[in-house]
């Protein structure tokens, strides 16, 4: 009882009392609910595919939002652990216990393999480097097509698992602990990881940070591998999903959306990045059921895009929380923006708004 106890304070205290985790709550609880109340295979699919993508976009969140380093080929890391996948299964007969991580793996490898160019190159150069990664594997592929499928691509690769509602909590399940790692591994007051402060250090100011003793070749290295990993698992599910594994994979507009859902939803935050996804993805399939949203989508996705840059440019998510929730400026512990005073040490909390 006494455990039951401390494991209620901590949980009203951690969580039920700042707005953002009681927000995030109650989507994690939905998305495991969601087969409950539905199980319409358009929906299921179209949330499934909504997670695949949001931790795709979140892997892009670690390397680009929280160190700088700007990454406009991201799909590079998502295709070639996918085809891994999907040639492991195919050729080879490996189940997707396997060959999803072993091309998440191989997804690593590639990451650290395109950093090397940020150990020289910074800002926009960094970025037409990366740009180029993912047009050079497509011709690999489209030299080898009896091996990679081609233009075709490679069909015919086993399901995740042998029923809709397995696959979507496998991937949900996946998906969860996969932002949960990276949420922890960016935290710059993480307790378990001692990265996140470095990383923020990185992005603000290289030199500086490199004057200061920190090996940022490193942890350039670290966050290149960390965010490769996790968009391997990306494709790997994805993959398996979708029982195919195309070129258009690799495609430049893909790594594009990544950046989109994230800038939408707030850079340097993960959750941002989840947001992003949960939020215009839907909007894109449901509106294109309609003659009319066919036709019109990707205009009121663009305006919704240039009004969010406009008058939320840090992203909506920071945004919504800002209003919501309001920091002590004596202990800097977060609290709901109803309280008057710090519910830990009782400073009076308005006097940062005046």
């Amino acid at each position: 009882m006494t455990y039951l106890l401390l494991w209620y304070g901590w949980f009203r205290g951690e969580i039920l009392a700042i707005p953002g985790r009681v927000i995030a709550l109650l989507f994690f609880l939905v998305l495991f609910g969601a087969p409950l109340v539905t199980q319409d295979p358009y929906y299921l699919r179209m949330i499934t595919l909504a997670t695949i993508f949001a931790l795709f976009a979140t892997s892009w969140d670690v390397l680009s939002g929280f160190t700088g380093q700007i990454n406009l080929g991201h799909a590079l890391f998502f295709g070639v652990s996918g085809y891994m996948a999907g040639l492991l299964n195919t050729h080879f007969g490996m189940p997707p216990w396997l060959t999803i991580p072993t091309g998440a793996l191989t997804g690593v490898a590639v990451g650290l393999i395109a950093g090397i160019p940020a150990l020289r190159l910074r800002g926009i150069y960094l970025g037409l480097v990366t740009l180029t990664f993912p047009l050079i594997l497509l011709g690999v592929f489209f030299t080898f097509p009896e091996f990679t499928g081609g233009e075709l691509g490679i069909s015919g690769i086993e399901r995740l698992a042998f029923s809709r509602i397995l696959s979507y909590y496998i991937v949900v399940a996946v998906f969860t602990l996969s932002v949960f790692f990276m949420w922890k591994f960016t935290d710059a007051g993480s307790k378990i990881f001692r990265v996140g402060l470095i990383l923020h250090a990185i992005r603000e100011d290289e030199i500086t940070a490199r004057a200061s003793g920190i090996n940022t070749t490193g942890y350039k290295f670290l966050a290149f591998a960390v965010s490769g990993f996790f968009a391997g698992i990306a494709g790997g599910l994805f993959v398996h999903y979708m029982r195919i594994a195309a070129p258009s994979m690799l495609e430049l507009v893909f790594s594009f959306q990544a950046i989109l859902w994230t800038i939408f939803g707030g850079v340097a935050t993960i959750y941002g990045a989840v947001a992003g996804v949960f939020i215009l993805f839907p909007m894109l399939e449901l509106l294109s059921l309609t003659e009319w949203g066919e036709q019109s989508r990707f205009i009121i996705f663009t305006v919704i895009l240039i009004l969010t840059l406009l008058f939320m440019p840090e992203g909506l998510t920071v945004w919504v929380l800002d209003k919501l929730e309001i920091k002590c400026p004596r202990c800097k512990l977060v609290n709901v923006f109803t309280r008057r005073t710090c519910r830990a040490c009782r400073a009076p909390l308005r006097n940062q708004e005046n």
